[in-house]
């Protein structure tokens, strides 16, 4: 099997960093410093020897994200050979529209996705139009069932609880010929999961998880006042380290999804410094793995 690499195209929650219309510490940074700036989270799956690569989540920075796929890897002007979606929430999808034919017009690029998200792709406008004219082929995928995107390379949803308005969402497991990764970007609550956190991330070589918020100050110096974290539930950074402890030394768990508030964002902060010290460690924009 030749070369397999996950490339991490995005870390931040679905707005992104800077977030519109905000001026806190951390979006006056990135909007000051480019290179503080993060995209929606995103991931490319890339077949180097087959010269293919597959996208998790089109988000509303896709059209960075994309160049970032073709720049590093050299496939300039290759579509991707599919997309495989988390959910129904702006960070996730968006970034579709731009397969239309208003700009890359694309004929059936396989998307998968839940069911009812399926529906949502193919029912209601303006995704409509993409299957309609198949500038993508939607296919549904279920819980457990994998998808091979070689011999040696599958994607495996696994559900897990987020406010699910319009659609169900999924996490995934990447597998590749020599490494098993567990993306988790969103979840409400690591107790209302039907698997066990530690034990999930005992059959992974690497995680990506949910790491909206560090604690639960992270909106009292948002910039526009706090919002009510019962709204948008996402388990904390500091929870999340206490449950996986004591797995640190043989799987390498990364924090990713990062909202514009959360101080481990910040590179000298004490919220980092207390995450890299105790064996954890922080997804950045561009980072590959080999698989």
């Amino acid at each position: 099997m030749g070369e397999v690499i996950l490339h991490v195209l995005g870390t931040a929650q679905d707005a992104g960093l800077p977030q519109p219309n905000c001026y806190c510490d951390n979006c006056t940074k990135a909007i000051d410093n480019p290179t503080f700036k993060r995209r929606a989270a995103s991931l490319a799956i890339v077949l180097k020897d087959k010269n293919q690569w597959h996208l998790i989540d089109a988000s509303p920075d896709f059209k960075e994200q994309i160049i970032m796929v073709q720049r590093t890897h050299g496939m300039e002007g290759l579509v991707m050979d599919s997309i495989f979606l988390t959910h129904a929430h702006i960070g996730h999808y968006p970034g579709l529209i731009f397969l239309g034919k208003e700009a890359m017009n694309t004929k059936n690029v396989p998307v998968f996705t839940g069911p009812l998200m399926k529906n949502v792709l193919e029912s209601h406008a303006p995704w409509r139009q993409l299957t309609d004219l198949g500038n993508i082929q939607v296919q549904a995928i279920e819980q457990g069932i994998s998808t091979n995107l070689d011999n040696d390379v599958e994607v495996t949803p696994v559900k897990v609880p987020h406010r699910n308005e319009f659609s169900e969402t999924f996490g995934f497991w990447i597998k590749g010929p020599k490494k098993k990764v567990l993306y988790i970007p969103d979840i409400d609550s690591w107790d209302e999961w039907d698997l066990d956190l530690v034990e999930a991330c005992k059959q992974a070589d690497i995680c990506l998880l949910d790491a909206t918020f560090f604690s639960e100050s992270d909106l009292s110096d948002s910039g526009r006042g706090a919002r009510d974290l019962s709204e948008i539930p996402h388990p904390f950074i500091t929870d999340t380290m206490e449950r996986l402890k004591s797995i640190t030394d043989t799987c390498a768990i990364y924090f990713t999804h990062f909202n514009h508030s959360n101080p481990a964002l910040k590179q000298n902060s004490d919220a980092r410094d207390f995450i890299e010290k105790n064996g954890f460690h922080i997804a950045n924009d561009g980072m590959t793995f080999d698989l």
